[in-house]
Order: C-alpha cells, then structure tokens, then sequence
C-alpha cells in the first residue's frame, strides 16, 4: 500500500472513536497537519484513498492522547447522519483497517512477526513469507414478511425491548441463500422461500460485511431458539415494537418493509 506524505485529510481513530473538528458547528475530518501537531507520521498509518482529490489517511492515536483545540473524539455511531456521508463512509473504512492492523500482528501459519506488504493491502510473514489479507467476516442479515406481517425478533445481546431482523454468519461451504434459510430455521424454527438480494453494508464492529435479504415465510411457527434469540413475533407496520436506529441495514430492511404496506394501503 502506498503510504506516501502528502496534503489531504486525516482520519485518526482513538479506539472506536474518531478525531472530528467541530469549530464550524458541523463534524469535519481534519486535514493532515493535525497527524504531525499530535506527534504522528502519516507514514506509519494508511493511505485510504481520496475525496475530491484530497488523499486520506487513516491513523491510531494512542488512548490517553487530548484532542486540539475545537475537536473531539466521538463514536462512528454517534456520527452517522451528522458526518457528510461520502466522509463517514471513509471513516468506516479507516476503523476496518486499523482494526485490523491492531490485531493482526503474528503469522497464522508460523507465528512470526508480519511486516506490511510493499504495494498491497496486506501484511506479509518476515519468516515464512506467507501473506494475510484483512479479514472480512460475511454475515447474511434477512427480512422475513408473511402477508401483511413482518418477522422481527430480540436478540439476548439485546437492549430491552429492542427487536430487530434475523442475521447470523456464512459458514465454510455455505452460498449466501444457503445461510439465510439456516439461520431463521435455527433461530425462530420458521421455513422460508423467495429469497432476494436486498443490499449490503461494511460492519466493522470489528470485520463483518453484512449481506441483507428479503425473504417470505413458507412453513412453521415461531419457536424461538431461547439462545441467541429470547423472543420473536410477527408484527404489522401499525404496531412495530422498538426498532434499530437508522444507522444500520436492519434499519433500512424494516424502513423497505413499512413503506412497501404503507403505499399499498
């Protein structure tokens, strides 16, 4: 990867929370002369690309490091909304890849150190040679509707009241539709059919792509796991229970869903 210094915009991420300038009212990302003001060097982070011409750069800033003046570290979620969006989308790759450099250090295969790749995103063994690539963990996330209704369900990770869609991850050897009809099986006991690609988001909550569906119920009753999932119900777009904030693709699952019954009213 390419890690030359040059002008552009810097995202530097303080564990899950980034450094935003907010001397114009408005979240900004700063632009590089705030890496070298906190003692860092460009080069020892990544180069993420660019927008509107402007390189962007992604760095680790140690846990005790003070924000300058004017700015503050605040959450990705909490940004969501209030960040220009081609920005938050930026930033979002900045937190996959540096989680990933944080925790991706040793060779799997040998247990040596790894070294960065010279031209790649990838980190390479300084013993045996063998590279590494940032993990992505493929997870299918899935609307299911029967009529009028639509399955939503909580999770025990779950604040109280909260319901959501059903997700689960691909295991080794699985197609994508493969999951979706494991996942709501073992989760809520319920066969589904139809299934159809709806759109998919980076998670990097630390590494998931999640790969959202949209389904319809073919056989079954609810039974819920009592696991992972301690309740699930079918719902109507009138009496929706607390759902997830926009932020996510569960969130724009449910949205599709209560438009969709709205308009056909």
């Amino acid at each position: 990867m390419n890690n030359t210094v040059d002008a552009g915009l810097v995202f530097l991420l303080n564990g899950p929370k980034l450094l935003v300038d907010l001397s114009s009212g408005v979240p900004g990302i700063p632009d590089t002369s705030v890496a070298e003001l906190l003692g860092l060097s460009l080069a020892d982070g990544y180069r993420l690309g660019s927008i509107d011409g402007a390189d962007c750069h992604a760095l680790t800033v140690a846990g005790e490091s003070e924000p300058p003046p004017g700015m503050a570290y605040l959450g990705l979620r909490k940004l969501f909304g209030t960040l220009n969006d081609t920005r938050y989308e930026m930033a979002v790759r900045a937190l996959a890849i540096l989680n990933w450099d944080r925790t991706c250090r040793f060779c799997s295969a040998c247990g040596a150190p790894l070294g960065r790749h010279e031209t790649i995103l990838a980190k390479v063994c300084e013993a045996c040679g063998f590279t590494m690539f940032p993990r992505i963990s493929p997870a299918v996330i899935v609307l299911v509707e029967r009529q009028e209704k639509v399955l939503l369900a909580r999770a025990s990770r779950f604040a109280e009241n909260l319901y959501s869609v059903l997700a689960g991850f691909v295991e080794p050897g699985e197609t994508l539709e493969e999951t979706v009809l494991r996942e709501v099986r073992e989760e809520v006991g319920v066969e589904v059919s139809d299934i159809r690609y709806f759109g998919s988001q980076p998670w990097p909550y630390p590494d998931s792509l999640m790969i959202g569906f949209t389904a319809s119920w073919a056989a079954g009753e609810i039974a819920a796991d009592n696991d992972e999932i301690t309740d699930a119900r079918w719902f109507t777009v009138d009496n929706l229970p607390k759902i997830p904030d926009k932020l996510s693709i569960s969130r724009s699952l449910i949205d599709w869903f209560i438009d969709k019954h709205r308009k056909e009213r």
